[in-house]
């Protein structure tokens, strides 16, 4: 019988920012840095967005409160585990078809990193850049929350989306933009009237993981030539700060000049 994992108490498990009138940043600060995932809300007239869900520790409807004052539509920008946590929270869950099978799935049981995904992908991804901190995806846990207990729950997708659909929250009609090469679903959520990007995993201003077994690369060259030719303002990513266009167009470059 295993020796059961004791952890630091955290009195508090997610932490906010607000963006603007309309847009929430919450995060997962004892979710370790290669699994703390953005949170967004996105306030709308008729419906709000919770784009992308973190791990699922605490509740996340618990945490959002009051901000949840109408109809929400949670969207999954992919599949991938520190994204999905709390889409089962939701009654109107929206992902890409190729994605789906992950949220409705939800396979990760366990907060030990080498149990949950084993040692070989826990090698790759030091090799990409990450330096774990920890065995284990968080370094607490809240109040009374057993170690053991952890699984992350299925959630029930009600919407496919690909490339060109809408998602309208009565004031702004958010595109879906089809962005592979991290995961073969991979999508973000484009504002042309304001710039505004939700790119998920697809861009964020870190390491990009393209060598997972659902990677592609050529898929994700594609990805970054697609992304060149947005009129972006601002890039809310899946991991790390928002950034601008003149660094959407660093960060394309970079990864074609290594890549393409």
């Amino acid at each position: 019988m295993s020796t059961p994992v004791v952890l630091p108490v955290a009195e508090r498990w997610f932490e906010r920012t607000t963006i603007d009138d309309e847009i929430t940043l919450l995060w997962e600060p004892h979710v370790v840095a290669l699994m703390r995932c953005n949170i967004w809300h996105v306030r709308g007239r008729d419906r709000d967005l919770v784009i992308d869900t973190g791990m699922g520790v605490c509740s996340l409807v618990e945490e959002l409160g009051a901000l949840l004052d109408k109809s929400v539509t949670a969207v999954a920008t992919h599949g991938h585990d520190d994204h999905i946590g709390s889409h089962h929270e939701f009654a109107d869950v929206v992902a890409h078809p190729l994605e789906a099978p992950l949220l409705e799935a939800a396979a990760l049981h366990t907060l030990d990193m080498v149990k949950g995904w084993g040692a070989e992908a826990v090698a790759m991804l030091t090799n990409s850049g990450y330096q774990l901190e920890s065995p284990y995806f968080v370094d607490a846990l809240p109040p009374g929350y057993v170690f053991e207990q952890y699984r992350q729950q299925p959630a029930r997708v009600t919407r496919h989306v690909v490339e060109g659909d809408t998602i309208d929250t009565g004031d702004r009609a958010f595109e879906v933009l089809h962005l592979p090469g991290h995961s073969p679903g991979s999508i973000g959520l484009w504002d042309a009237a304001s710039g505004t990007l939700f790119s998920g995993d697809a861009l964020y201003d870190g390491p990009l993981l393209d060598e997972l077994p659902e990677s592609n690369i050529p898929d994700y060259c594609a990805t970054m030539e697609h992304l060149l030719t947005l009129p972006v303002q601002v890039v809310h990513a899946g991991h790390d700060p928002s950034f601008d266009r003149n660094r959407l167009h660093e960060l394309c470059r970079a990864y074609l000049a290594q890549r393409g």
